[in-house]
């Protein structure tokens, strides 16, 4: 599969190149790369948002046109992503306000935000909201839709390190009591090790998917414990090497 786009001078300029690779039902997967390799256009090709040439994004075995209703994207931009003007609650239940009767609508996101732990907020206004609670709301109104691929674009880039690491936990908490299938996209190469089942490396302009590495990291991970294991740094070692040439420095 590939993507090409018209460019300035209307001629197809060409993202991706020979991306091919299968999903596991309730895998994780993150995508590393420099910037300017193609990764955001990868999700958004997987979520139907763009087209394929030269090939085909397959879901259950049926090609994707248009975005399918048991895929969620969940983006970096939180503020801009949540409606000041509603309840948090009202937040999460948007994408189900046509799809399902009041009684449904109100279960699924109570049961959402528990998922995310904000389940007491549910009155709230997003600006009442920290950062990292915002992002959490984002992806409560994901969840809220049971989707099977959840795509992540950045989703905790914003954040400092205390929050993201709670957000990560919370997302592997999530993953395992809904099975959903995770794809995301990360410029941390420690966060991709630690959450991820697979690591796919894109690299080069048109990008191409130059490596694939899995982790087989036990679960349930944890922050310490997960990062001290010799099969974590040595896919850390790998990962850093094939992305910039060199290996980390070492832990302190």
């Amino acid at each position: 599969m590939g993507v090409a786009l018209p460019g300035p001078d209307g001629r197809p300029f060409e993202i991706l190149r020979d991306i091919n690779f299968r999903l596991e039902p309730a895998e994780i997967v993150g995508i590393v790369g420099r910037s300017g390799t193609g990764k955001t256009t990868l999700l958004r090709v997987l979520a139907g948002l763009l087209p394929a040439t030269g090939g085909s994004v397959m879901l259950l075995g049926r090609p994707v046109h248009g975005p399918p209703s048991t895929v969620v994207t969940v983006f970096q931009d939180y503020v801009n992503a949540l409606l000041p003007w509603r309840t948090i609650a009202r937040n999460v239940a948007l994408p189900l306000e046509r799809r399902y009767p009041k009684a449904v609508r109100k279960e699924r996101v109570a049961r959402a935000l528990e998922m995310v732990g904000l389940a007491d907020r549910a009155n709230d206004h997003p600006w009442r909201l920290s950062g990292g609670m915002q992002q959490r709301v984002q992806i409560a109104r994901a969840l809220a839709v049971s989707p099977h691929v959840l795509l992540m674009d950045e989703p905790f880039g914003a954040l400092d390190a205390m929050t993201k690491a709670s957000l990560q936990d919370q997302l592997l908490l999530m993953q395992a009591e809904t099975r959903a299938t995770v794809v995301f996209i990360t410029h941390d190469l420690e966060e991709a090790i630690y959450l991820s089942d697979r690591v796919f490396l894109i690299a080069g302009s048109p990008g191409q998917l130059t490596l694939e590495v899995r982790t087989d990291l036990p679960r349930p991970r944890n922050q310490i414990t997960t990062r001290e294991l010799p099969r974590y740094l040595e896919v850390r070692h790998q990962l850093s090497t094939a992305l910039h040439g060199t290996s980390p420095p070492p832990e302190e």
